[in-house]
């Protein structure tokens, strides 16, 4: 991953000037501001803490005006979807570019998004690894485990699920690089592993429950933030985390929904909403909540809790998201032809 330091300190920057931006428009009226932020699964323990953080700069920089923001969550591709069916998302901040691409060919986002904000538009960025029960019966260390005979393991759909995409697609990359690893090798490797998922569940929260209470399966594959996050509401007396030697570098993405808010006329809180994800404050807090800041700073100070992990890019392993997803995630592609039942 490259970062730089100075291009951090432009994107608070453009965070805080943002806000200022929009104060003389907004100040101008006296009504409470709505917004919503449609996302996925796992982030809602994390803008649930954002959004107050928001809400207070946005008062201060305003005025006092008042905003209220409301969350919706889901499989990244589910939320896509509502979004093309008609919810009024001011923002979406969802699991895989692709998802706000599919918006975008709707026509409610403007085809350019990712070059709007820094980074590609994705304030933190994740990866795949497991959860496994404490003391590691099985032993499992790395994605060979995953496809041994006997071996439960929970992850969600990738037809609902942007993790899930995530969690196929770095299984897949990781036979790649077995020695004589190709598209064959890889595919076979992959279907061993969902033969031994029983169960595969709308999005990546779902799973957790799954095997966090349900107690089913012997490893859960899931983001790195959600495994944390599950040690901490389950116990760390439970369950363990167990970081496999190769995944993807996941990069979750923002976007402001276009059409909704120069509908509703919410362009300018909902442009500072996501430049706020960028701002010191916004880093630290998706530190604190085990998402792997864009600044290189914040992240520093957060060192031990990411371990390195040699990491691939949907880009460098599969061409991007719109091949990967053509060859894997369509109707009758490799996931429908590996998971069908003869």
């Amino acid at each position: 991953m490259s970062h730089d330091l100075t291009r951090r300190g432009v994107a608070a920057g453009l965070g805080l000037g943002a806000l200022a931006a929009a104060t003389g428009a907004s100040a101008q009226s006296n009504r409470q501001i709505e917004l919503l932020n449609v996302s996925y699964d796992p982030t809602r323990e994390l803008y649930e803490q954002f959004n107050p953080l928001f809400i207070s700069e946005w008062a201060r920089r305003n005025n006092g005006q008042q905003i209220r923001i409301a969350q919706s969550h889901g499989g990244s591709g589910r939320q896509a979807r509502s979004v093309i069916d008609g919810i009024r998302a001011d923002v979406v901040t969802l699991a895989v570019p692709f998802d706000i691409d599919q918006i975008a060919q709707r026509g409610l986002i403007a085809r350019n998004w990712q070059s709007r904000l820094p980074d590609n538009s994705a304030p933190y960025t994740s990866t795949m690894i497991f959860l496994v029960r404490r003391g590691n019966p099985w032993r499992i260390r790395d994605w060979n485990d995953l496809v041994r005979q006997g071996i439960s393991v929970v992850t969600p759909n990738p037809k609902t699920s942007g993790g899930a995409r995530w969690n196929y697609l770095a299984a897949w990359a990781y036979a790649l690089r077995q020695p004589g690893g190709n598209a064959q090798t890889a595919q076979q490797f992959v279907q061993r592993l969902y033969r031994n998922v029983p169960v595969l569940d709308t999005g990546a929260r779902g799973s957790t429950t799954t095997f966090a209470q349900r107690r089913i399966g012997d490893v859960l594959i899931t983001w790195e933030n959600e495994a944390h996050l599950a040690l901490a509401e389950f116990g760390a007396d439970n369950f363990q985390i167990v970081y496999p030697s190769f995944s993807v570098l996941a990069e979750p993405s923002v976007a402001v929904v276009d059409r909704v808010v120069d509908r509703k006329g919410t362009r300018a809180a909902a442009e500072a909403y996501l430049r706020h994800l960028y701002s010191d404050a916004g880093q630290d807090l998706a530190a604190r909540n085990h998402y792997r800041p864009r600044n290189q700073a914040i992240l520093a100070r957060y060192r031990s809790s990411f371990p390195d992990i040699t990491l691939f890019t949907v880009n460098d392993v599969f061409g991007g998201w719109a091949q990967a997803h053509a060859a894997h995630f369509t109707d009758g592609a490799i996931f429908d032809q590996i998971t069908r039942r003869s």
